[in-house]
């Protein structure tokens, strides 16, 4: 489908952070510390990982996607936003944009399914020791990596389907910083309520889901802890899944 045939508009432009002149420069080199932190990290993360046999266990093949799904995540929006920190026009065209807003979709989504599978992984780990060989073999790890990937494929399909089939007129400014779903709605001349509909469906899946597997688990995971009589057998258990926690806290608490 080309633009043409879904919309009148070929571009948008986008309102950035700020319009002040004098904030431009700051957080650019903010931004751009935190994008080398964080790809550097990532990198270092999946390196280690791959190259270390000892690592080679269900909770850092976890951790290693986890790694990969956040360095995407990160590239889909900060270098165009580093661009446009740095141009006069923050302008980007209609097929960018659908494609920005797919790959935002798909990797927030995966990212949420894989910390499920983690908190899964904890869970086994944690109540059902003498089970979790079976329970986490390298089969079921796969299999929770691909329907963590098929479920952020429908569901960035899904979205970006939508906004195809809207069709944007005069307006073209898009009131954020990438091609988020909601800003580009709110530039729909035609009505949006189908695509309302889906989002509100598909994300309240990507989010309630696996929030409540994950408290669930770690609902379960804390009784098992509490119910261990010795100090050094709840200290144990904790730190094998205080990875997870921090992992679960980045992600709810950046609101992703």
């Amino acid at each position: 489908m080309t633009p043409g045939n879904a919309s009148f508009v070929t571009e948008f432009i986008l309102m950035g952070l700020t319009d002040l002149s004098d904030l431009q420069l700051p957080l650019f080199c903010l931004f751009l510390v935190m994008y080398v932190f964080t790809v550097l990290g990532n990198l270092g993360l999946i390196t280690l990982i791959g190259l270390n046999s000892h690592l080679q266990t269900p909770l850092y093949f976890f951790l290693f996607n986890l790694s990969f799904i956040d360095l995407c995540y990160s590239c889909v929006f900060t270098p165009k936003m580093l661009i446009n920190f740095t141009s006069k026009k923050n302008i980007i065209s209609y097929r960018g944009c659908m494609t920005q807003l797919y790959f935002f979709c798909f990797f927030g989504i995966s990212e949420a399914y894989v910390l499920t599978s983690m908190a899964y992984d904890g869970y086994v780990a944690i109540c059902n020791p003498l089970l979790y060989n079976v329970a986490m073999s390298p089969k079921v790890c796969s299999s929770l990596m691909l329907g963590s990937y098929l479920m952020a494929f429908s569901g960035a399909m899904a979205h970006t389907g939508c906004m195809l089939r809207l069709t944007f007129c005069d307006a073209n400014t898009i009131n954020h910083y990438f091609c988020d779903i909601l800003p580009l709605l709110q530039l729909s001349c035609t009505s949006t309520y189908v695509s309302e509909l889906v989002v509100f469906i598909v994300a309240g899946i990507s989010v309630i889901v696996p929030s409540v597997t994950i408290f669930v688990s770690y609902g379960f995971i804390l009784s098992s802890i509490l119910s261990i009589s010795s100090t050094e057998g709840r200290s144990k258990a904790f730190s094998t899944c205080s990875s997870h926690i921090v992992a679960v806290s980045f992600f709810f608490g950046s609101g992703e």
